[in-house]
């Protein structure tokens, strides 16, 4: 079972500060590890990266969901956020004033790195391999992704969801692993049997420090959303989001998983629980809201899905689209499969009547 924190490392947020290429403490143990050649290269490379990623990417969407998601972002206390891998990254920076994430995703939650592996030469391409697709085209290439965090040097989601924490300027104030009962109730790692713990659902909490002194916490849940994988598990991930109250739910290159019938219960759970839905068209099929209980603001292009996904292409969508009267907004940046920047959609869905739960 995986402590919080590896007995041999003295400051989690040295360790996330350390894994993004950014300096640690002065009183850190892991200090002489950043005078090494090696980490300093790396350094200058994930500075020079993430400042292209800043210019090209988070400003657009800061000063974008400012404008468009103001509202949004101030009923959004709880974002979740299904089929999102560690991508902390976007959600923070779509809503950063949200006080909960809920992330869930089929990699493994994996633990935060200890010295050994902090001093592994090969750790610094694992971090940038797994990086590469999401800085470049802001999804996660879950194939590849899968192979790096299985290593010894990153070995699940945590590491990740620690470095996009402080490259969004959090500080990493403590991890808990978690385990979700089969009510959906949150049980500490510590109080399962190993036993146990293979019949539950694995996860950790990161619990965060925004620059402006917001405390927020992020989920991380390893999860097949499946029909058949939840009823396995008692649909405790669901019964565990169903009780959050109000959801804002963002989706974002979830690989059309809820086009399929086989992914009714979460797509279910979402419309029924969403007091806002802000995806691409890899989320839910527009077939499956209701016109009457929402309302819809389309951003961007849509023209098809890419190659790998052409059967999900929606000629209501397209429609929708070519609205004379309901034209879509300008959507100023890249985001999902069609990453390019014209080539982008999102679409905002706002319940008509508010959620009384």
């Amino acid at each position: 079972m995986p402590a919080a924190l590896p007995a041999d490392t003295a400051d989690v947020h040295d360790v996330a500060a350390y894994l993004a290429g950014l300096p640690v403490k002065q009183t850190s143990i892991l200090r002489s590890f950043t005078d090494k050649p090696e980490w300093q290269r790396f350094a200058a490379d994930a500075d020079a990266s993430w400042a292209k990623y800043h210019t090209s990417r988070t400003s657009k969407i800061e000063a974008w969901s400012k404008q468009e998601l103001d509202s949004v972002q101030r009923q959004s206390g709880v974002v979740f956020y299904p089929f999102s891998g560690p991508d902390f990254l976007n959600a923070a920076t779509m809503f950063p004033n949200s006080q909960a994430y809920v992330l869930v995703g089929l990699e493994p939650v994996g633990s935060v790195p200890s010295q050994s592996s902090l001093k592994s030469p090969k750790l610094y391409n694992a971090i940038k391999t797994s990086l590469w697709s999401v800085l470049s085209f802001s999804f996660f290439r879950t194939n590849s992704m899968a192979v790096d965090l299985k290593s010894l040097e990153l070995d699940g989601a945590l590491p990740l969801i620690m470095l996009f924490a402080v490259r969004t300027n959090h500080l990493v104030m403590d991890v808990q692993h978690l385990h979700l009962s089969r009510e959906g109730q949150l049980l500490p790692a510590d109080s399962v049997s190993t036993a146990d713990a293979s019949k539950l659902v694995p996860g950790v909490l990161v619990n965060l420090r925004s620059a402006n002194g917001q405390e927020k916490k992020v989920y991380y849940f390893s999860a097949d959303l499946s029909d058949w994988k939840l009823g396995q598990t008692n649909s405790a991930m669901l019964r565990y989001v169903r009780n959050l109250g109000p959801l804002t739910t963002y989706v974002k290159s979830a690989t059309y998983l809820m086009h399929k019938a086989y992914f009714s219960k979460v797509r279910n759970l979402i419309l029924e629980r969403s007091q806002y839905v802000l995806q691409d068209d890899s989320g839910i099929a527009m077939k499956y809201f209701q016109p009457a209980d929402w309302r819809f603001v389309h951003y961007g292009t849509y023209r098809k899905p890419i190659p790998m996904f052409a059967m999900y292409y929606q000629p209501t969508l397209t429609a929708a689209y070519q609205d004379s009267v309901h034209k879509p907004r300008l959507l100023p940046f890249g985001t999902g499969y069609n990453w390019r920047v014209n080539d982008s959609n999102l679409l905002l869905a706002q319940r008509r009547q508010p959620l009384n739960i």
